[in-house]
């Protein structure tokens, strides 16, 4: 009978390595929010634990700049996502499931300035340079660009790519101000060293949402969902968190939450009368 047990517990093995192996991989893809060497030392971590928690095999999928995640959703190349850009009329369409969130503060839109720039207001934008994320940045761009226009503030727009590049092309002087996400560039100046002003600030919006395709399996998108949402609780993934906060400069707790699709109202709002090149 002892002799069986090690055979028995080979078989075992071998069935649940050959289940894993043909188990699906889904492609997991983040808005690029900082730069592609940040982002990836942030989100790499993380998805790795989740694959190994929920038995469901995510590959990550970074975009060089902000817009390349709607890219890849649009041409169907990506099932799991973490981004704002879908809450349009014409992408809520698309069927997309709100999962989850970061517990992170609100984020704000904002228009910066360096501590040092002469300008106090942002009537006196008109006809300078301003540096954005990318058309595809909602808190950090769509909404600071919305309110100039909705002002009859007319800027050139100026865009990095991503946030830490529109900042930095700011403080290089190529740009007088940035359109910014609050929680970027606060990050960016404590990493940095760099002080800034704010001109504007807009209302708040809930941190990204980690969003599933509707062609995942219920008991897949249930188990990627258990595995983020769980990480907090369980002290190796509050040690991945940890880690991969301090990467980016998050706090120390930030971890995910549950969310729905109702969270983000205040982003159909800001679609119900924004300007139609924005929508």
């Amino acid at each position: 009978m002892s002799l069986l047990r090690p055979f028995a517990a080979a078989l075992l093995a071998l069935g649940l390595s050959t289940a894993f192996a043909q188990t699906p991989t889904y492609r997991f893809s983040p808005v690029n929010q900082w730069d592609i060497n940040k982002t990836a030392a942030y989100w790499n971590p993380i998805i790795q634990y989740v694959s190994e928690q929920s038995g469901v095999k995510l590959q990550l999928k970074i975009g060089r700049t902000s817009a390349d995640t709607t890219s890849y959703v649009l041409a169907q190349e990506v099932e799991f996502i973490f981004s704002n850009h879908m809450f349009s009329p014409e992408r809520e369409a698309l069927g997309w499931k709100v999962f989850g969130r970061r517990n992170a503060p609100p984020l704000h839109g904002q228009i910066a300035v360096p501590a040092d720039s002469p300008i106090t207001k942002l009537e006196e934008l008109a006809g300078q340079e301003v540096a954005f994320a990318g058309p595809e940045a909602f808190v950090g761009y769509k909404v600071p660009y919305a309110y100039l226009l909705s002002k009859g503030v007319e800027v050139k727009t100026v865009f990095g790519g991503n946030q830490n590049a529109a900042i930095a092309q700011m403080f290089a002087g190529k740009a007088k101000a940035t359109g910014s996400n609050s929680m970027l560039i606060d990050g960016y100046a404590r990493r940095e060293n760099k002080k800034f002003r704010i001109l504007w600030t807009s209302e708040p919006y809930h941190d990204l949402a980690l969003m599933a395709s509707g062609k995942v399996p219920e008991k897949d998108l249930k188990a990627v969902a258990g595995a983020f949402l769980g990480m907090h609780r369980d002290a190796r993934g509050r040690e991945v968190l940890r880690r991969a906060s301090a990467e980016v400069g998050l706090d120390a707790d930030a971890h995910f939450i549950p969310a729905s699709s109702s969270d983000y109202a205040a982003y159909r709002r800001f679609y119900q009368n924004a300007p139609a090149s924005l929508r």
